[in-house]
């Protein structure tokens, strides 16, 4: 876009020399020359306006054209993001689910043993464990018992 700027820039710097030089050497009335001047300032404007409309129109084009590319990307990401989401939460539940059955599964064999997470057994236990050190432990076992 810059270089074709520059180009167009040389080309009515080029135009406008040239017509500058064409009339100071041609022999016709200052009148004419005058109104010659006028037609080419006019023909050069009116050129300028048309190239900043074209440019314009491109620029607002090729914005809308990155707006639209960009609200599509991010639409995907969030999407994505989306199913990704989803995905994990429906792992992390099948976890779970898991987990709670291992966790009954393992209440109701401590239920059966006997070994309920109730005191007097654990007690039972330390103490029957304590007796079997006794007989064949040193004496700093004894008196930890």
């Amino acid at each position: 876009m810059a270089k074709s700027g520059s180009t167009f820039l040389a080309l009515l710097t080029g135009a406008a020399i040239g017509a500058g030089l064409g009339m100071l050497y041609a022999p016709e009335s200052g009148e004419e020359t005058r109104k010659k001047l006028g037609e080419n300032a006019r023909r050069t404007q009116d050129d300028l306006n048309r190239r900043y409309k074209e440019t314009s129109s491109n620029l607002s084009q090729k914005a809308r054209q990155a707006k639209s590319d960009f609200e599509q990307r991010l639409e995907e990401t969030l999407s994505s993001a989306s199913y990704k989401a989803d995905e994990i939460l429906s792992s992390l539940e099948t976890k779970l689910d898991e987990l709670k059955r291992q966790n009954a599964k393992f209440q109701k064999d401590r239920n059966e043993t006997g070994t309920g997470g109730n005191k007097s057994n654990i007690d039972e236990s330390v103490a029957s464990k304590k007796g079997k050190k006794g007989t064949t432990g040193s004496a700093s076992d004894n008196a930890v018992a």
